[in-house]
C-alpha cells in the first residue's frame, strides 16, 4: 500500500508540475513542485511549491489555489486512479529553513 501511495504522489508531482507550466500566466513559469503528500484515504493532496523568485511564492500559491479546479480537471485526464484528490497548494519552506541554517553557520564562523 505504501508503494502505491508513493507512486501516486510522484505521479501527481510530475503531472501537476507540467500542468502548472502549461498555464498561460507568467507567474507560474518559474514555479517548482517540490513535494506532494497524499493523506491516508487519498482524498487530499498537499502540494509543496516554491517560486524561483522567493518573494513571489505567496503570489504563486494564491494563483494556484484560485485555479486548482482547472488544474484538478487536467490532472484527472492524466491519472488513472479512481478518485482524484482535492489539491491544496502550500509554500515549501525548505529554502527558508536552509537559509536560516546557513545564517547560523555563517555567524558561528564569524565568532570562531
Amino acid at each position: 500500500m505504501a508503494d502505491k501511495k508513493l507512486r501516486i504522489q510522484n505521479l501527481i508531482a510530475k503531472n501537476v508540475s507540467e500542468i502548472i507550466f502549461s498555464l498561460k500566466d507568467d507567474i507560474n513559469k518559474l514555479a517548482s513542485v517540490n513535494e506532494v503528500r497524499v493523506n491516508e484515504d487519498g482524498s487530499i493532496a498537499k502540494i509543496y511549491v516554491t517560486h524561483l523568485q522567493q518573494d513571489k511564492t505567496d503570489e504563486l500559491i494564491d494563483y494556484l489555489n484560485k485555479n486548482k479546479k482547472i488544474i484538478r480537471q487536467k490532472l484527472s485526464k492524466t491519472l488513472d486512479i479512481y478518485k482524484i484528490p482535492d489539491l491544496v497548494f502550500v509554500r515549501d519552506d525548505l529554502y527558508d529553513k536552509a537559509k536560516k541554517i546557513d545564517d547560523i553557520i555563517s555567524s558561528w564562523h564569524k565568532e570562531a
